[in-house]
């Protein structure tokens, strides 16, 4: 596998955070404010395994005194195979100056200018100039909301929509009540339930005759296909707004038959167009 190091820098407020949450999305194992002059030797270290082939290294103006020492780092890098590319998100004076009203957080280089929010960005944006010049890519972040932030990050780092979107496909039982953390939650007590054929009761949807008896009614195979046809053309409106996780609760009314069923045949479905599908049953073990 190809290994991979992003150097992600850029004016404070220019939206390093949002960038980072986005690529500990898609894989990459991502690491905040490391020193310049121990990229090297990490990178040395990870260059041994196969664990960490992708990896995002957060630098700013924490760290502008070693600016220098930062590119000889990430020449070195690129000795141990690592294919590496810095992205700059830079912004403009007056938008810098609204967010930074909007979240009154402190500039950190504000005490240096008496408090003076204006003078610290211009300071800030001529110290990080070396690093904007050798950037692979420059992202102005002045007009663009959070999403297109993510969709353009997509752009660059993905080599497809088909790695872009997490999909996690889960069962539950209502009388458990409902996840917390699901995007959609899809109702399957409407269905005939296996619990009441008794040598079907003590088994689970992961059994091929659970599964088999749930999909062999007509409106079982009728509302799998419903469902399918729906999430298939919401996924990508997920990716376009830049979502990058969606889960989707499947519910009935103990979470050992139906919904395991249905769970399992989502998964197999997403898995044949989307790159990281999972499954979970939440319930399947209790009775």
């Amino acid at each position: 596998m190809e290994k991979e190091l992003i150097v992600l820098t850029g004016v404070s407020g220019a939206g390093k955070s949002t960038a980072m949450a986005f690529m500990e999305d898609v894989g990459y194992y991502c690491i905040d404010n490391m020193p310049p002059e121990l990229i090297a030797t990490f990178v040395s270290i990870l260059a041994n395994g196969d664990e960490y082939n992708k990896v995002v290294m957060v630098t700013d103006v924490r760290s502008s005194h070693i600016f220098e020492k930062l590119i000889e780092s990430v020449s070195h890098a690129e000795e141990y195979g690592y294919d590496v590319k810095i992205i700059y998100l830079d912004i403009k004076e007056n938008e810098a100056l609204k967010r930074y009203k909007l979240t009154r957080r402190k500039h950190p280089f504000s005490d240096k200018f008496n408090g003076s929010v204006q003078e610290a960005i211009r300071y800030e944006k001529k110290i990080l100039s070396p690093l904007r010049q050798r950037a692979d890519y420059v992202i102005d972040t002045t007009d663009i909301d959070n999403a297109k932030l993510r969709s353009r990050l997509s752009q660059i780092l993905l080599s497809s929509d088909r790695d872009a979107m997490n999909i996690h496909c889960m069962s539950f039982g209502f009388k458990h009540g409902v996840p917390g953390e699901a995007d959609f939650v899809i109702d399957v007590r409407c269905l005939p339930n296996p619990y009441w054929v008794e040598s079907l009761k003590n088994k689970t949807g992961l059994d091929k005759e659970v599964s088999d008896y749930v999909f062999s009614f007509e409106q079982s195979r009728e509302l799998f296909e419903k469902l399918v046809d729906f999430l298939d053309y919401l996924n990508p409106l997920y990716i376009k707004e830049g979502k990058s996780q969606i889960v989707f609760a499947i519910g009935c009314t103990g979470g050992n038959h139906r919904s395991v069923a249905f769970a399992e045949a989502l998964k197999e479905h997403f898995s044949k167009k989307w790159e990281n599908v999972t499954v979970s049953h939440r319930d399947i073990d209790r009775k």
